[in-house]
Parts: C-alpha cells; sequence; structure tokens
C-alpha cells in the first residue's frame, strides 16, 4: 500500500510538474517578471537575490525568465519531434505490419522496411540526428526533424508489431465479416488500438526529445544565441561556470525536471495499461 502510495504521489507531482512547464510554455509572460532578451549590462552576472530570484547572465538578462520563456521552445521542439516520430513511424509500421503474415507482395513490403529499420537501429538515435544535420545544415525546424528521424524507428517496430497481432484479432475477422470496408476498418479498429501502447511510450520518448534538441543546440545546431532555449543557455553559460554557476545549473535543472517528469507519467501510464 505504501509502495502503491508513493507511486501515485509520483505520478501526481510529474503531472504537476509538466502542467507548470505547459503554462510556461503557453502562457510565460505570466510567470516571468522580465523580458528575457532584454539586456543589462549594469546587472551582469548577479547572483540569485529577491530581484533576480536566479540570477542574471553576462548580459543583464533575468536567467529565470529566460528559463521560463525556455519552456515554449524546449517543449515543441520535443513534442513536434515526438509527433514527426510518430507519423514516420506510422508510414513504416502501418504498411509492414499489414504484409506480415499477408501474401508474397506484403511479405516482400515487410522484409523490406523490416531492413530499413534496421539500418536505422544501427545508428544510434542521436548520431542518426547529427548525420542530418550534417546534410540539411543546422537550425531549429532540422534539429526539430532530426530528433524526430531519430526516435521514429523504435516507434515503427512497436506500431508494426502491434498491426501485425491485430490484423489476425478476432475484434478485425469481426468487422471483415460484417462487410466493413478496408479503410473502416484500418482507420476504426486497427489504427486506434494499435495506436494505445505507442502513445504511451510517446510520453516516455518527449523527455528524450527535449534532451536530444538540447544537446542539439548545446553544440550550435540548434536554437541559436541569444534564443532563450535550455541547451542554447546551457552552452552559452559554461564559459562562466566559475563565476556564475547558476546560469548552468538552472536550465540543467529545467531539462533533468522535464525528463524525469515525463518518464515517470510515462511509465504510470504503461502499467495502467498493462494492468488494463
Amino acid at each position: 500500500m505504501r509502495r502503491l502510495g508513493g507511486a501515485a504521489a509520483a505520478t501526481a507531482g510529474s503531472a504537476a510538474v509538466l502542467l507548470l512547464l505547459l503554462l510556461a510554455a503557453l502562457v510565460p509572460h505570466l510567470l516571468a517578471p522580465f523580458d528575457p532578451l532584454a539586456i543589462d549590462p549594469s546587472a551582469a552576472f548577479r547572483p540569485p537575490s529577491a530581484d533576480h530570484w536566479l540570477g542574471t547572465d553576462e548580459s543583464g538578462r533575468d536567467t529565470y525568465s529566460r528559463v521560463v520563456h525556455g519552456a515554449r521552445e524546449s517543449l515543441l521542439i520535443g513534442a513536434a519531434a515526438t509527433g514527426i516520430g510518430l507519423g514516420l513511424a506510422l508510414l513504416l509500421g502501418v504498411p509492414a505490419g499489414l504484409g506480415a503474415g499477408g501474401g508474397p507482395t506484403g511479405r516482400r513490403l515487410d522484409f523490406g522496411i523490416g531492413r530499413i529499420l534496421e539500418v536505422l537501429f544501427s545508428l544510434p538515435g542521436l548520431l542518426l540526428a547529427l548525420v542530418f544535420i550534417a546534410f540539411a545544415g543546422p537550425g531549429v525546424g532540422t534539429a526539430v526533424v532530426a530528433v524526430g528521424l531519430g526516435t521514429a524507428p523504435g516507434y515503427a517496430r512497436i506500431v508494426r508489431a502491434q498491426v501485425a497481432a491485430l490484423r489476425t484479432s478476432g475484434m478485425i475477422e469481426a468487422a471483415v465479416v460484417l462487410g466493413r470496408s478496408p479503410a473502416r476498418i484500418l482507420l476504426r479498429h486497427l489504427l486506434p488500438n494499435a495506436l494505445g501502447p505507442v502513445l504511451v511510450l510517446a510520453t516516455l520518448g518527449l523527455g528524450q526529445a527535449v534532451v536530444w534538441a538540447s544537446a542539439l543546440s548545446f553544440l550550435g545546431l540548434g536554437a541559436p544565441p541569444p534564443a532563450p532555449e535550455w541547451g542554447a543557455m546551457l552552452s552559452a553559460g559554461r564559459i562562466y561556470l566559475g563565476i556564475a554557476w547558476w546560469l548552468t545549473v538552472f536550465p540543467g535543472l529545467a531539462i533533468v525536471l522535464v525528463a524525469a517528469a515525463s518518464t515517470v507519467l510515462g511509465r504510470s501510464l504503461q502499467r495502467r495499461t498493462v494492468g488494463a
């Protein structure tokens, strides 16, 4: 009972953290007292205080306001990348799952897509993103697509497995007997049931996508400075780590909070899905 209570408290806390971050992303001006891009050289490198809760950076910009405004860019990049990963997973996983166990053409399609996924899996996700950026060039849009491309193979394998299992289920066979069209069976029965576990994993993947996007910005391949993006803030602050520790600690804590909260919430949803 104590363990269940602790898990429920952790889930509630994680949901509260993500809701707070979502609020910061949607209406940052309600939480941040300063313009994240307004410079004040006379206030540079001020430590955390009552006036500047998380201190100021080398240009006198308020770190707290920049962290709050950074939630919008970081979460937007993470969510968009996760959406791209899921979209690519559907494009690859659904045809492969439908072809598995079917006729010769379907089996060849499944085999071909399987080999593509194996090639993508041979590269770590972040390395795959870096390879894409090497060809497409740096930038926020490129980083979003790159992170989405890096997460797609894992989602595609799960989609393929779910579709392959459902296509021979009693529910689908009953829909065929009732004369439902293939398009209706796909849209009304197959995809909703196949996407459930994938969407749960996407909650876990959101934190990973934010971490990867921040890593790309840290390397100078994502959001350019002086954008209030957590990875870019980490990159700028590391130069002054010896004299202004708050410039790296607080953006880093924000990244950790997103990753931890999405992981805890995703695990909880995963347990409930398995239990159901």
